[in-house]
């Protein structure tokens, strides 16, 4: 086995922990990095090996599966950046903005250090499943390394552009995510509120025009109440932020964006930024409830 074969996943949170067995399940050689022990021995449960120190990260590739660009730089300052040596690819699979890509991307270029955004759509499902869709910053060739490791964790997997284009992509999906899973909530709580059972109702929007992937996606827990995060509101919150930043710098306007974005602002300031991101629904039922 050698350091040109071997992948590493660093955070293995509800996205990097499946992410990393399904490498192993590929066949991959997955060195791991995690905070906690929980999440890190699973991984080696199944067959990865875990790296206690990150300057003893070993691999040509090593995917970052962090909440924003902030963990990513204290990874790095932590003992990562003297573990990659020139011509090694830094993958940031969690979304941020794209001019902290962007200046990321230069700071380690100066080393020899590939540095590209890859960031992800599809939840824990996606996940889990092996599903998610990968929307790809870099150049040609650095894309062509990496796409048979992304083949084993996604399976809509695009080259968007240069370093950045990923993680604007990210933010027109998140947009897109946001105001549909605050449609969602508002309808159902509509439907509660006047007498009708929720499931009933969901059983009909989902067969017809307005059945999405979001709405399968936070179905059961509007249902159950229970959410559980696959998709942590305070990071949609972060994400929805990114993307008003990136509409300054395109001088477009994001009327409904900005409006969802404040009300799970609320749903943060109400305590709840750790739930699901189907729990705006709350902050709907909140606001009903004044």
């Amino acid at each position: 086995m050698t350091r040109a074969t071997r992948v590493a996943v660093i955070g293995l949170g509800n996205m990097g922990l499946p992410m990393a067995i399904n490498l192993v399940k590929a066949g991959l050689n997955v060195e791991v990095w995690n905070r906690s022990d929980e999440a890190a021995n699973s991984a080696v449960q199944e067959g990865a090996v875990r790296v206690s120190d990150l300057k003893d990260i070993d691999s040509h590739v090593v995917l970052t599966v962090l909440p924003g660009i902030d963990p990513v730089k204290n990874i790095l300052d932590s003992g990562l950046r003297s573990a990659l040596k020139s011509g090694d690819i830094l993958v940031v699979m969690g979304t941020t903005s794209v001019v902290a890509m962007v200046e990321l991307s230069n700071s380690l270029k100066a080393e020899g250090i590939i540095a590209v955004d890859a960031p992800m759509s599809g939840g824990d499902i996606g996940a889990q499943n092996a599903t998610m869709s990968i929307m790809v910053g870099a150049d040609s060739q650095t894309f062509a390394t990496l796409l048979p490791v992304f083949e084993k964790i996604g399976k809509t997997i695009r080259l968007i552009g240069p370093v950045g284009a990923g993680q604007l992509t990210k933010a027109a999906n998140q947009v897109i995510v946001g105001i549909n899973m605050t449609a969602l909530a508002e309808a159902i709580t509509l439907a509660r509120r006047s007498g009708l059972d929720a499931k009933a109702v969901f059983d009909i929007l989902s067969t017809g025009l307005a059945g999405s992937n979001v709405m399968n996606f936070g179905r059961s827990k509007i249902e159950s109440e229970q959410y559980i995060p696959g998709g942590y509101s305070k990071f949609l919150y972060a994400d929805l932020n990114y993307a008003l930043e990136a509409a300054i710098d395109s001088g477009t306007t994001l009327p409904v964006t900005s409006l969802v974005a404040s009300l799970y602002k609320n749903l943060l300031a109400n305590g709840d930024g750790d739930l699901d991101i189907s729990a705006i629904t709350r902050e709907i039922e909140r606001m009903t409830d004044k």
